[in-house]
């Protein structure tokens, strides 16, 4: 008997708030909290639940919850439990655990801790300036920036200050217009790539927070950032467009630090900083990224750096634009794939396979004379030749040119581009390449697996495959059509019809929790929903199907995650999307507004 009741108890595990595993910078006033409970016993379910909210670790040891004790709850509810307790200041943290009952009214153990942390939740809480670098301009020693004078050096901003006593906490919260990389101390902050997303930033403004407490020291520091243009002033879509948002990159960022005694010291981007450029001579998400290492500025991120001669930075207001703090996993470069094959289709010309499909970039390395100019070239199949096809890239250059400095060894890896691709042509490469000069890495929003299928027909399973690594190489910021050519949008017609896929493979909750956002954003003052989202490039009001995406994902959503919030978010934009249809066609048969009517897009036949 005492086996039974052992075995029947639930346990409760997975804790995540708003969908994320202890998530930091979160701006969200009553997060919804959600757990996982199992059992050893089978048909056991939750009869009842107990969530305890501490403003130390500590107090849940004793079972005191002085931010939030919810008491039993009877409930069978696991997900989407909204906080009710104190609210949060800005950049307070909260520690919280759960137990549950089963039917029998045995209580689980307590769960293990967990923890979120408020971020900068209003705007007086930001005391930083957006910096950028004045006159900006191709390089004019690169010929093929003579048409694309979009291609501009990436800048790269520093500041040094003393840390004067011992540090308990450090947080730096960071942004721009473009995408960054930030630096602290000569390392890079944080794991993630292409920060902060794509938003419409005429409407929101992503900005991340990470922990930095090992990074930061007592004595001198350096807090530095390097920019590309991406989304906001970069080449996005067809016809070579650019400088969709503004015609600059800038940079963003508050580093907090908190100190045994209660104080803290807050630096951030201000007139203090400092701007040059370096090595990375453009960065683009569709054209490439081109690196002269002869031009690397060495030991520019660390304290001791001789900065006299670097430009002194424009510094501009925080406008009317919300800054918001990312609500979904970050883009991540996730996996490393060695080529499986190279062949030599003319002299000096190499192509590397990495047998399938990818988004992303690839790793080069190399040794070489100062000078040697190693370009690639990326493709998704081959002509009959052997040699890259690529007519389908349309107006995308996607190149990545990498400039020897002559030191030994040198490892080149994009930091600011993207491509889609399974073939890599190499060419310029001092002698023939090695097997590990190439090495494909994936690059994707990091939605947790959450699904996986496997039968006995290998045909089927290769499909399975090819439809989870489709959904890796598009899913990146936002579901994307394609990672290759000059497109890479947001349609809504594509995310509507694969979303019930997509939730079988991987947790995209929190995905499309942002990107509804996106979709919002983009609707028009008459209700219509757009083609893509964000609106760029195709500015023209939904067609049949596609803006009906601003409907089905949220039900969608719903259905699959029981997540309400997503419906009363969207709700008004669901109503006025249906109403605009409705004025249009009062006999409800939908023959008039319907834009580009794309019908079956791409029958076969």
């Amino acid at each position: 008997m005492v086996q039974a009741t052992l075995t029947s108890a639930l346990h409760a595990s997975a804790l995540r708030v708003e969908y994320l595993m202890n998530p930091i910078g979160t701006d969200v006033a009553r997060p919804r909290l959600s757990w996982i409970v199992t059992s050893e016993a089978r048909t056991q379910r939750q009869a009842a639940y107990r969530i305890l909210v501490a403003s130390d670790a500590a107090l849940l040891d004793d079972e005191r919850g002085d931010l939030w004790d919810s008491g039993r709850v009877e409930s069978a509810e696991t997900a989407q439990i909204a906080y009710g307790g104190v609210s949060l200041a800005a950049r307070q943290a909260a520690w919280w655990k759960v137990r549950s009952w089963n039917g029998d009214d045995t209580p689980s153990e307590w769960s293990e801790t967990a923890f979120w942390e408020a971020g900068l939740l209003v705007p007086t809480d930001w005391t930083a300036r957006w910096l950028s670098l004045a006159g900006l301009g191709p390089d004019s020693d690169i010929p093929e920036t003579a048409e694309l004078d979009g291609l501009v050096p990436a800048p790269i901003f520093r500041r040094e200050f003393s840390v004067e006593k011992p540090v308990v906490r450090a947080r730096l919260y960071a942004t721009a217009r473009g995408v960054y990389e930030a630096r602290l101390n000569g390392e890079k902050v944080g794991d993630q790539v292409l920060a902060p997303g794509w938003t419409d930033y005429t409407k929101r403004q992503q900005f991340q927070t990470y922990d930095v407490t090992s990074q930061v020291r007592q004595g001198a520091n350096v807090l530095g950032g390097t920019l590309g243009t991406g989304w906001f002033c970069g080449y996005v879509g067809w016809q070579r467009q650019c400088r969709h948002y503004g015609t600059t990159p800038q940079l963003l960022c508050q580093l907090h630090i908190d100190h045994p005694d209660g104080s803290s010291t807050v630096i951030g981007s201000d007139r203090e900083w400092k701007a040059e450029t370096g090595a990375t001579r453009y960065a683009d998400l569709l054209m490439g990224e081109f690196h002269d290492a002869r031009r690397a500025v060495n030991g520019w991120d660390r304290p001791g750096y001789d900065d006299r001669g670097w430009l002194p930075v424009t510094v501009s207001n925080l406008n009317a634009v919300p800054l918001v703090a990312e609500p979904a996993q970050p883009v991540r470069a996730q996996e490393t794939i060695a080529p499986v094959g190279r062949t030599e289709p003319s002299p000096g010309v190499y192509v590397f396979d990495l047998g399938q499909n990818i988004a992303g970039w690839v790793r080069l390395k190399a040794t070489g004379a100062a000078g040697t100019r190693i370009q690639l070239r990326f493709a998704e199949i081959l002509n009959p030749d052997g040699t890259l096809y690529v007519e389908n890239l349309r107006g995308a250059q996607v190149t990545d040119t990498f400039v020897l400095a002559g030191n030994g060894e040198e490892t080149f890896e994009p930091r600011f581009s993207w491509h889609g691709f399974r073939y890599i042509e190499v060419t310029g490469y001092p002698g023939e390449p090695p097997e590990d000069a190439i090495a494909g890495r994936f690059v994707g929003s990091h939605t947790p697996v959450a699904g996986t299928f496997t039968c006995s027909d290998p045909l089927v399973n290769q499909l399975q495959e090819n439809i989870v690594w489709g959904q890796r190489g598009n899913f990146l910021s936002i579901p994307t059509d394609c990672p290759q050519r000059d497109e890479r949008l947001g349609w809504l017609g594509d995310a509507q019809v694969f979303i019930g896929t997509a939730i079988g493979n991987m947790d995209v909750s929190a995905f499309f929790t942002k990107w509804m956002r996106d979709v919002t954003d983009a609707q028009s003052l008459r209700g219509a929903f757009s083609d893509v989202a964000p609106r760029l490039t195709d500015l023209e009001d939904a067609a049949p199907a596609w803006g009906d995406c601003g409907v089905i994902v949220p039900w969608t959503i719903w259905k699959a995650y029981g997540d309400t919030g997503i419906i009363r978010e969207h709700w008004a934009a669901m109503e006025r999307w249906v109403a605009w249809i409705h004025d249009a066609n009062p006999d409800l048969l939908w023959r008039h507004n319907r834009m580009h009517d794309f019908g079956d897009w791409l029958s076969i036949g």
